[in-house]
């Protein structure tokens, strides 16, 4: 998007997300039609889609999942700007159907990345139409004013999601070993071990969308112990691309920390930043350990 908008505050509107799998084996609007545990997985992957590409879990609410046959349309209330652009961000440059494949992988168990067509809608603005006119975007959520208020399903969806998240994780992701040292190819986080490997593109995506202004205060962390980041590297990057914003300052610390470190670009080295620098809500994102309220 070429247009950038600094100010943040309250911005009561409205957008329809719709989607479609292209994969002949999947079809998100029956899934999401099913009673039994289908619809709590398609809202999953939605809830954690939009945690990812608005930056967090505030600024906005779901009102309504419907059938928009062949689409599933997902009705979201953006009520801060600077969540409703860094969607609006996060859509035009793809990162929010590259989310939605990643999450619908893995709760979904398919053996390769989702495909899927999306479409995003103010009123009748299709905005797809308008994605290097942030401004013009913007203008036509707001005008969209929330028709209902949040639908009992979804109410009933996110107590669900949110009784998930106070439960024990499941021993396949994070395995309690108190007494027992931890092993060499895993790392020890808020008691529960987890199996260590090198950081993805989704922990990439995922920390540039979380970290925010933050950035810089992982980088140095991480600088600690890789050459590459010691200063003035950070500051380099901040001036590099400020014009870019912060997200895309983020994406290239780890992208910069991935190419120097290889096959030692651990996913416990970045755990373990995220943790000096205070940002324990990020880990547990990245992690996947669902967030408490």
């Amino acid at each position: 998007m070429a247009d950038k908008i600094v100010d943040r505050g309250p911005c009561a509107g409205c957008a329809v997300l719709f989607l479609q799998s292209l994969c002949p084996d999947v079809n998100l609007l029956s899934l999401y039609k099913d009673q039994q545990e289908g619809k709590f997985i398609v809202f999953k992957v939605i809830k954690l889609t939009l945690i990812d590409s608005a930056g967090g879990l505030g600024g906005y609410e779901i009102l309504k999942v419907h059938d928009a046959d062949p689409f599933l349309g997902v009705e979201v209330k953006f009520v801060d700007v600077a969540a409703c652009q860094q969607f609006l961000e996060s859509y035009s440059s793809g990162a929010v159907r590259q989310s939605l494949s990643q999450h619908a992988c893995r709760l979904l168990a398919l053996p390769e990345e989702l495909t899927v067509e999306t479409q995003l809608k103010a009123g009748t603005h299709i905005l797809d139409l308008y994605l290097d006119k942030l401004e013009l975007c913007l203008q036509h959520i707001h005008l969209s004013q929330p028709e209902r208020l949040r639908d009992e399903e979804i109410d009933y969806l996110e107590e669900l999601l949110h009784s998930q998240a106070l439960r024990p994780a499941p021993t396949t992701t994070a395995i309690t070993q108190e007494e027992s040292p931890v092993p060499s190819n895993c790392f020890k986080f808020q008691n529960r071990v987890f199996e260590d490997r090198m950081l993805s593109a989704a922990d990439v995506q995922s920390f540039s969308n979380g970290v925010g202004r933050q950035w810089k205060h992982v980088g140095r962390a991480l600088g600690k112990s890789c050459r590459a980041l010691k200063s003035p590297a950070i500051d380099n990057l901040a001036y590099e691309y400020e014009r870019e914003g912060l997200y895309e300052q983020a994406y290239q610390l780890l992208s910069r920390f991935i190419q120097a470190e290889g096959r030692a670009a651990k996913l416990s080295r970045l755990v373990k930043a995220l943790e000096d620098c205070k940002l324990t809500s990020l880990a547990e994102h990245i992690l996947d350990i669902q967030p408490r309220e």
